[in-house]
């Protein structure tokens, strides 16, 4: 599986000769090169996780690509053909095997109602936890780890990441953060990975991983 991290938490999935695209928002550039799309899928309904700009670029070119997101998105996204999903689903699409988790946006203030929120497992293998810290409860060989949000304290992001305990992790959800900020953060994250002995990647937008 080849990983490319985009701008704040966009990522491509390459696997299977196909690309799964999660979370394609507001602070993201447009996605240029994007072959053999099997699906999308948006973790929750906030601009800076999906756009329209996105959703309509990427189906102008991919007609027909299933989408999969909870049912906040399915309201906030009306007339896009999104199927509703929810923690607990699974499915297979063009090659790819999702599995959601959590359910539930992590809390950013009492006075901001809750929304859904899925994680989302692809090929048992990689693992992002959308903007919670939902721990799926088996076995990750990639964790997408978010770094910095107004709802996340580094301290729970370290919880996270050691809960979660993965081969290899990197960061994602940064644009909130200065440079100095992400470094920071990114140090926190590396030591948390390797209590379990796994390898920490720093991805820049544009930077892959395979494994």
């Amino acid at each position: 599986m080849k990983i490319t991290k985009h701008e704040h938490a966009a990522l491509r999935l390459e696997a299977h000769g196909r690309t799964l695209i999660i979370d394609p928002g507001s602070f993201t550039a447009p996605l240029e090169n994007v072959e053999n799309l099997a699906g999308i899928v948006l973790t929750h309904q906030h601009p800076d996780h999906w756009s329209a700009e996105h959703l309509e670029r990427l189906l102008a070119d991919a007609p027909g690509t299933p989408i999969f997101a909870p049912a906040g998105v399915v309201a906030a996204a009306e007339g896009f053909p999104i199927t509703e999903v929810a923690a607990g689903d699974g499915l297979h699409v063009k090659g790819f095997s999702l599995r959601f988790f959590g359910g539930t946006h992590e809390v950013i203030h009492s006075s901001i109602p809750s929304i859904d929120n899925v994680g989302v497992l692809v090929d048992d293998s990689f693992y992002y936890p959308g903007d919670s810290y939902a721990v799926p409860g088996v076995e990750v060989d990639i964790l997408a780890a978010p770094l910095g949000a107004p709802w996340l304290r580094i301290g729970d992001a370290i919880d996270f990441v050691l809960a979660v305990a993965p081969r290899h992790a990197f960061a994602t959800h940064d644009m909130t953060l200065s440079g100095l900020g992400k470094g920071m953060h990114r140090q926190r994250l590396e030591w948390a990975t390797a209590q379990a002995e796994g390898t920490f990647h720093v991805l820049e937008p544009g930077d892959s991983l395979e494994v």
